[in-house]
């Protein structure tokens, strides 16, 4: 749903916003009213006080609900299933010992990470955080201590490369608008993003960890030993049979884990190479790569292949729906909370809080890389998304940007500064926020300390290097 004309004044609708993030505070975390209903209670009012027009009340709450469960639910119901098999069969295991034995313990952390960063590349953060999943927490089990230590070394990862990396859609958006070179953008974002998520995510992880102690979640995955598996196998609810199965090999896990980037990396280079003119719009082979490297059908391939050379050794076709079966049910909330956080995001939206917000901040006085990353921060702030912060920002800027007559290394620098504004202080508006809090089991509160912190310290990396380049450049 498109954002409605404002009822009220930018300070009006930004104390509504505030009041709003208050209240919804208030309620889960004071008053432990269940997540997914503070949402939806909290959407429903603020949509009446922003002055969205009653009638328009229901689609601004379905639409931005419907628009995140559209993006999120097939990739997190696809990515446990996939996840669940790795687990269940030893894959995980197997997978999670190779790293380590490169690395070394200590390094586990580390490993993660960089591994995080290069399948971070093609594809999107909820869904490689989900595939990636199981690995983190059968390492976590392995080792101990607070799974913060191994989960945000590599969420930070993903988070890094979706915020400032093309192919991904916001650092392409905002290229594309200011008039960056998007193959300078690629060549100075890789690096750009490897060392922002060292220094402000890496680093910062582990002293988080250290400091706060999350428990290894059991709700989507459970206990795994060695070369035995828990499965229920045509078993009830609640019970649990051990078989003794031999674990795959290390190739097959690389290539189950590395058929859904392989897939979303042919989509990514069609789509480029038909915005260069290099492929021709229409051409039927490229449309058919393009729809086999849709994330959603990405995953669903790759689900097929991992119910095929994984789930089908030594057991049957029913033993295998049981257990993707199970590995659905923990989701629900999920995948519900998600949705309801994209809501709440949509309908600050809606409202016209960030058009507002937009038009009252175009004429700040500051030098244009502190402008972007300023507008970009305070509309991540007021509305959740990042890429919305990304493309409105970018487009705001665009007019003065081109009268300016900056560099290709300056142009770039904005694009990464715009990014690095648009992953600070991600919070309850934000629906990655919430598949953070509950795939690593932590309630709000304990999220607001740990990931809005790390996500911060992210962009203000990313920001202190936009700035170095903007100076050479």
């Amino acid at each position: 749903m498109e954002a409605i004309d404002p009822a009220y004044g930018t300070t009006t609708l930004l104390l509504i916003a505030a009041g709003a993030v208050a209240l919804l505070l208030f309620l889960i975390i004071k008053v432990k009213l269940h997540a997914f209903v503070a949402l939806v209670l909290v959407s429903a009012l603020t949509a009446l006080a922003a002055g969205i027009p009653v009638a328009d009340v229901p689609s601004a709450l379905t639409s931005g609900f419907s628009n995140t469960l559209g993006s999120v639910a097939l990739l997190v119901g696809f990515g446990v299933m996939i996840g669940r098999l790795l687990e269940i069969t030893g894959g995980a295991q197997v997978l999670a010992d190779t790293l380590i034995g490169r690395f070394g313990e200590k390094r586990a952390p580390l490993a993660l990470g960089i591994a995080a960063l290069l399948f971070g590349f093609p594809i999107f953060f909820d869904a490689g955080l989900v595939v990636f999943l199981p690995i983190i927490i059968t390492v976590a089990r392995r080792f101990g201590g607070s799974v913060l230590l191994y989960a945000f070394p590599a969420a930070g990862a993903f988070a890094a490369m979706h915020a400032l990396v093309p192919p991904h859609p916001g650092p392409v958006a905002a290229s594309e608008l200011l008039g960056a070179n998007i193959g300078l953008t690629l060549i100075i974002g890789v690096p750009v993003a490897v060392v922002s998520w060292y220094v402000g995510a890496f680093l910062v992880s582990q002293f988080i960890g250290r400091k706060v102690h999350v428990d290894v979640p059991t709700a989507l995955f459970g206990e795994i030993n060695g070369g035995r598996d828990a499965d229920n196998d045509g078993a009830a609810a609640g019970t649990t049979t051990t078989t003794t199965r031999t674990a795959p090999a290390f190739a097959t896990v690389l290539g189950v884990l590395l058929l859904p980037f392989v897939l979303i990396s042919c989509n990514t280079v069609i789509d480029t190479l038909m915005t260069a003119g290099v492929i021709e719009e229409g051409a039927t082979w490229a449309g058919f790569l393009k729809l086999i490297g849709t994330t959603s059908i990405a995953l669903l391939i790759t689900v097929i292949v991992a119910t095929l050379v994984l789930g089908l050794r030594g057991r049957s076709m029913s033993d295998v729906t049981d257990i993707l079966d199970n590995a659905l049910g923990p989701i629900c909330a999920i995948i519900l909370i998600t949705g309801a956080g994209g809501m709440f995001g949509g309908v600050l939206r809606t409202s016209g809080i960030g058009d507002a917000l937009s038009g009252s901040l175009s004429n700040l006085g500051f030098s244009l890389i502190l402008q972007a990353f300023l507008i970009s921060t305070l509309l991540r702030v007021a509305q959740g998304s990042a890429t919305v912060a990304l493309t409105t920002t970018a487009g705001l800027l665009s007019a003065s940007v081109a009268a300016a007559g900056l560099s290709n290394v300056q142009l770039t620098a904005l694009v990464m500064a715009i990014a690095a504004g648009a992953t600070v202080l991600s919070h309850v508006n934000d629906s990655g926020f919430w598949l953070v809090s509950r795939f690593f089991g932590m309630d709000v509160k304990t999220t607001l300390k740990t990931w809005t912190v790390m996500e911060t310290t992210l962009g203000l990396s990313a920001f202190a290097l936009s700035l170095g380049l903007w100076a050479i450049g």
